[in-house]
């Protein structure tokens, strides 16, 4: 499973700790997948450094095309305005691959920072990738923090979900919580809106997984699992609704077969961990899960198909995959609703492990 590494969540507490007892430091690197934890944390910065009514005079922002050490170092010189200190934040600005000249001054502005300045970096549409062997990757080290605000653990995910719904009025049991995860994903820059929507929707103060259903947006590994299931259930005309769904959606074709595909492989695989006697951790360990909730929802699938069933299932999927890829001019949905059809007309045989 992929965990939050301790020197990652140890950066993070430090930086919570600084916030709130107003040692905030010089320098920052933010980067991470996590966009909501981290413009949280900036905005909390702002609030923190800056007084009411004067960001105009003290917060500074730069995009990395406007970027370079000299520009940098004319605002980090702007002494503080009616504030104890001025904010810079400078947005996908790739430190590691500025020119050899302004890596070496960037080196050295760093090193020399007032203590009235806290130069933040963003990373937003860019990685953060640092080359430890520089002078550069030395003075982020010495004089600043590099906060990384990676994925959630699904425990903290659960809480944090619950906490939103209760800030809107609405109550969400664990296991639902768990069920928009599933449903939606575990990044909460997606989950804040549908958390949003479902709140407004909901006339109880109970949220049900009717409300989740019929308004929060599924994320295409979900719905693929709506079409599997819909065909252990020998569902077809639910089958061929969820397909269309798909194909609606505007991925290609092969992207819908490849994320198919994998469920079909994960599906086979939880049916023989099942016969092998082997519980979810083996699942979660065997894809990489970051919880034991898919992982779970595999295993249950699987006792409504047969090992042959899902071995056949898988080798369809594979045989149609080379097709796609190598025929001149194939229809990539046309191959696909072939696909669904075979597996829809091959009804697996339920057995209970």
């Amino acid at each position: 499973m992929a965990k939050t590494s301790a020197a990652d969540a140890a950066a993070v507490k430090k930086l919570k700790g600084d916030l709130s007892a107003g040692t905030l430091g010089r320098l920052y690197i933010f980067h991470g997948e996590e966009a909501y934890l981290r413009d949280f944390y900036l905005g909390q910065m702002k609030k923190k450094l800056l007084s009411a009514g004067m960001e105009a005079f003290n917060l500074h922002t730069f995009q990395a095309k406007e970027c370079d050490p000299k520009a940098l170092g004319q605002v980090i010189d702007c002494l503080p305005m009616m504030s104890q200190r001025t904010m810079v934040v400078v947005y996908d600005y790739d430190l590691f691959k500025a020119p050899a000249d302004h890596r070496e001054a960037l080196a050295a502005l760093f090193a020399d920072l007032p203590e009235y300045v806290c130069l933040v970096f963003v990373y937003d549409l860019i990685e953060y990738k640092a080359d430890a062997r520089t002078k550069l990757a030395a003075a982020i080290k010495a004089h600043g923090a590099v906060v990384k605000f990676s994925r959630q653990e699904q425990g903290d995910l659960v809480d944090w979900i619950r906490r939103r719904f209760r800030a809107l009025d609405h109550d969400i049991d664990s296991e639902l919580a768990r069920y928009l995860i599933f449903l939606c994903g575990d990044l909460m820059t997606g989950l804040i809106s549908e958390i949003g929507k479902i709140g407004a929707y909901a006339r109880h103060r109970a949220v049900t997984r009717a409300d989740i259903d019929a308004v929060a947006t599924p994320q295409l590994d979900a719905v693929v699992f709506q079409l599997t299931d819909a065909i252990a259930a020998g569902d077809f005309d639910k089958a061929s609704s969820v397909l269309a769904d798909l194909l609606h959606m505007g991925e290609p074709p092969i992207k819908l077969l490849s994320v198919l595909g994998r469920q079909l492989r994960q599906l086979y695989s939880a049916r023989l961990a099942m016969e092998e006697r082997k519980g979810t951790g083996y699942l979660v360990e065997l894809w990489g899960m970051r919880s034991a909730y898919p992982a779970q929802k595999l295993m249950d699938a699987a006792r409504r198909f047969d090992r042959s069933w899902c071995r056949y299932a898988v080798l369809e999927a594979a045989r149609t995959d080379l097709a796609m890829k190598s025929q001149v001019g194939a229809d990539g949905e046309e191959l696909l609703i072939d696909l669904i059809l075979k597996l829809a007309n091959r009804p697996p045989k339920t057995g209970i492990a």
